[in-house]
């Protein structure tokens, strides 16, 4: 349930991410699935799985023409504008942080506004991602535009502006923690700005059979944001539940329609933000709403956007979360610019060089299938695919029969009860080298698969 990540570039090298040569030489190369054929073929699969509780637990193999050519934890980011989020601490205002937080939680997946939905390769245990970005331009102050009429002067720019100031570095870790059920830990660090992100990622899906409805897994509490220069302050933000639909009219599509939070204990702020999917005839508007109030953290019962008292609202949220997102103040018919969508883009990541990748890092683990399918030989892809799915399962039978435990490699442990994973001392030194631009790593002693 993403995007097509096909436009965008990958700035380690200054080429498309999954450009290869796919030569029309290529004899081997088998006649390409048009977009109705391959939802047929998703929709025989899935109608096997009607009444199952969760799809997203149950070992199946989908064929390679129905895959987008990127790796899962490659995909699973939340950077898709990272200038939102290392802006996040600039304020010394509480609110206007808070408004930040929902800048960046408007953005981080812009990947679902500007492309279809897609199906990345299912992450191997073991199999771990590494990237950084570099920001030249933070996301401009919010609430400076209220006291003028430029409020567009908010959104955040589209492009390099031609700055010479020194590049922000923000760095990224993830990794298959356990393979069932599925989860992945990330871990994301800017320490120039202070600033620092973790949570697990984990889906629990149902066909309906019209629809694939998406929600949070029982270990994904949401994404935890600490501002260290700010007394450690820290936000937690819930993931809404999301649909796959328009799998019957050959048109699939994302929508949400449900609830989800942001609170800041030490700030005594929260957000509750209502997601409505439809309108007038069933038709999708894609419509947010939301306030952001004082919360007593020791005693919070509210969940309602209804239940909030009038006179605990600070700012109230409005837009399409597909399009342009405003905030106003109560008592007051002004709208104000948080977030314009439209012009933007997911920015290009910076991966180690190829050279530099270990065996189960996630782009070599998955090189092969990927020259494969952008080669059109799905047959040889599937193939490819499926011995790398039996080279697992072998392992984790040979780690039953000799009752070895698997162990995270750059994370303390498999998940955590409150949904925030700590870094080994061997994740850290990954940050810290991402940071550096120093790639090599001593190849991993026990792999997953």
């Amino acid at each position: 349930m993403a995007a097509t990540p096909s436009s965008m570039t990958d700035s380690s090298s200054g080429t498309p991410v999954d450009s290869v040569s796919t030569s029309s030489k290529n004899s081997a190369a088998e006649k390409q699935p048009d977009d109705s054929s391959r939802l047929k073929i998703l929709l025989g699969i899935l109608r096997k799985f009607i009444g199952v509780a969760d799809i997203a637990a149950v070992r199946f193999s989908l064929p390679a023409q129905l895959l987008e050519p990127i790796p899962n934890l490659e995909y699973w980011n939340y950077l898709d504008r990272p200038e939102t989020f290392v802006s996040i601490g600039d304020s010394d205002d509480p609110l206007e942080r808070m408004l930040a937080v929902l800048r960046f939680w408007f953005t981080k997946d812009l990947k679902y506004v500007k492309g279809k939905p897609c199906k990345p390769y299912n992450s191997s245990l073991g199999e771990f991602f590494r990237c950084k970005w570099e920001v030249q331009d933070p996301a401009p102050p919010i609430l400076a535009s209220t006291s003028s009429n430029a409020s567009s002067s908010t959104s955040v720019p589209s492009s390099e502006n031609g700055t010479t100031k020194r590049p922000v570095t923000i760095t990224y870790l993830t990794e298959q923690t356990s393979h069932h059920p599925p989860v992945s830990a990330f871990f994301v660090d800017c320490p120039e700005k202070g600033i620092n992100a973790r949570g697990y990622d984990q889906l629990s899906a149902k066909f309906t059979g019209t629809s694939v409805r998406v929600t949070p897994g029982m270990h994904n509490l949401g994404i935890f944001i600490t501002l260290q220069n700010r007394d450690n302050e820290e936000y937690q933000l819930t993931h809404p539940t999301a649909h796959l639909g328009g799998l019957l009219r050959g048109s699939p599509s994302v929508s949400v329609s449900d609830v989800c939070t942001i609170v800041c204990p030490k700030t005594n702020l929260k957000t509750i933000l209502n997601y409505i999917e439809e309108g007038w005839l069933g038709r999708a508007q894609n419509k947010v709403h939301g306030v952001i109030f004082r919360y007593d953290p020791s005693n919070d019962k509210t969940n309602k956007i209804k239940d909030v008292p009038e006179t605990d609202i600070l700012a109230i949220i409005e837009g399409c979360w597909q399009d342009k997102i405003y905030f106003a103040f109560p008592g007051s018919s002004d709208r104000h610019l948080l977030i314009d969508l439209t012009p933007l883009f997911p920015v290009p990541k910076i991966v180690p060089p190829e050279e530099d990748q270990l065996p189960n890092e996630s782009r070599r683990f998955w090189h092969d299938v990927t020259q494969a399918i952008h080669a059109k030989e799905w047959s040889k892809a599937t193939t490819l695919k499926q011995r790398l799915e039996e080279g697992q399962r072998e392992k984790a039978a040979q780690r039953k029969s000799e009752a070895h435990e698997w162990r995270p490699r750059f994370f303390t442990g498999v998940v955590t009860p409150i949904g925030k994973p700590e870094l080994s001392t061997e994740g850290e030194a990954v940050l810290k080298g991402l940071e550096r631009g120093e790639y090599r790593l001593e190849e991993s002693a026990v792999r997953g698969a």
